[in-house]
């Protein structure tokens, strides 16, 4: 965000311009810690811009849910600092039971809610029905948390990113980092296509880029990425404030008086070396989601095979791939507009005004890798974010700068990068 040369040197660099980094920026600024944001792209360009913009407690993984109740917390804070509105409302998240696994299913997870005090709940089908509106859908009743909230994700990030550069915080987009350079196994430091910069730790908070970034000092973290679809419609009737997510369509009520609709679990994989390197430990995925799921073989399978390692004098996958665009699922959308319509009689005949995609970064365990590396001192992980990262992003990003700045008490265990097994364990694209 400024043309200025890129200083030699610095305490802390975070490698990525989305929701987590910029809130790793954001909470290292807010300690006086001096910190460098490098974005190959453009700010929040990716998958921070492109979700639904729930921000839930509701269903979490019990690994996750307190750093998640904190987010929900931080996220009105931010909202309130940042210069301008960026949609965040606490109009609640309503899950629909429409089988009795569903009901059990969300009567199980109640039990984390209430040890983290929130105020989830199972409504009656009559308590449902008068919060979601008029509808044609066979349901049972729903989990429901009035407390979780929902935010514009085009105009939350770089909002945050417009008040950190107003306040002097070096945000750099258009700069890609080329690799992370080390000296007796400490990290120094960066090199980018602008130059090198040296430092006392790396957080590396770039979405489905991190693998490659970590893969070339040694950690073999099996994240791969899965590409979804969603839309936005023409304003529309009130259906309910509440975001609402059943098996056909999840649908969130925008600032523009739209809806965001789309379809849990439904999204597309290109094949790579590295997914068919970690298919045991996708298993358990693979056979939740296999049939909700698109598989592509192709070009990218290649170009993956031949690739070589990172260079820092060189350009590479992260220069030639500025932002990552995939052409939206219009079948599936289509698809997905129609279940909408008739769920909700009054979205008969809304239509899209914009569709898009966008990939998202996941893990076996679908939870974050979140913590330092060890035997990598200086190098502090926030990736893997799994669907999750916008929403879980502000304290996420809090956790990174603590980590950054030497502090931090926070258990990261069920969340460490190196759960899945040694650093250095194998490598590869």
């Amino acid at each position: 965000m400024t043309d200025r040369p890129l200083p030699t040197s610095t305490e802390v660099v975070v490698v990525g311009g989305g929701v987590v980094g910029v809130a790793t920026a954001w909470f290292l600024a807010r300690r006086g810690v001096p910190v460098l944001l490098l974005e190959k792209g453009r700010i929040a360009g990716e998958q921070s811009s492109r979700n639904w913009g729930w921000i839930r407690c509701q269903g979490r993984d019990p690994a996750e849910l307190a750093l998640m109740c904190e987010s929900s917390r931080l996220w009105e804070e931010i909202a309130r600092e940042v210069d301008g509105d960026i949609g965040f409302r606490r109009t609640g998240v309503t899950y629909l039971a429409e089988s009795d696994a569903d009901n059990a299913r969300f009567e199980a997870w109640l039990a984390h809610a209430r040890a983290h005090q929130l105020d989830s709940r199972m409504l009656t089908r009559a308590e449902t029905d008068r919060l979601i509106g008029e509808n044609r859908i066979d349901h049972r009743g729903a989990l429901h948390t009035a407390s979780d909230a929902r935010a514009e994700p085009a105009a939350a990030v770089p909002a945050m990113a417009r008040t950190l550069a107003a306040r002097g915080v070096d945000l750099r987009a258009g700069c890609a980092v080329r690799a992370i350079e080390r000296a007796g196994g400490r990290v120094t430091g960066v090199a980018t296509e602008h130059g090198r910069v040296r430092c006392r730790a790396v957080v590396v908070a770039a979405g489905v880029w991190s693998r490659l970034l970590l893969v070339d000092v040694g950690l073999a973290l099996p994240q791969l990425g899965v590409v979804a679809s969603a839309q936005r419609t023409t304003p529309a009737p009130l259906v309910t404030e509440s975001a609402v997510g059943r098996a056909a369509v999840a649908l969130r009520r925008r600032a523009d008086a739209g809806y965001t609709i789309a379809r849990t679990t439904a999204a597309t994989h290109e094949i790579l070396p590295a997914s068919l390197r970690w298919a045991r430990l996708y298993a358990p995925v693979l056979k939740r989601c296999w049939r909700t799921t698109k598989w592509r073989l192709g070009l990218p399978f290649v170009e993956a095979l031949t690739a070589g390692r990172l260079d820092g004098e060189r350009a590479g996958p992260f220069e030639r791939t500025r932002v990552l665009d995939p052409a939206p699922d219009h079948a599936l959308l289509d698809d997905v507009l129609a279940a909408a319509a008739r769920s909700w009689p009054q979205l008969a005949g809304v239509t899209p005004a914009q569709r898009w995609a966008g990939v998202i970064d996941v893990l076996p365990d679908e939870l974050p890798a979140l913590g330092p590396v060890p035997d990598r001192p200086g190098l502090i992980v926030a990736t893997g974010f799994s669907g999750h990262g916008f929403g879980i992003g502000s304290a996420a990003g809090r956790v990174a700068a603590e980590l950054a700045a030497g502090e931090g008490a926070i258990d990261l265990a069920a969340l460490a990068p190196e759960r899945f097994g040694p650093v250095g364990a194998g490598v590869g694209a």
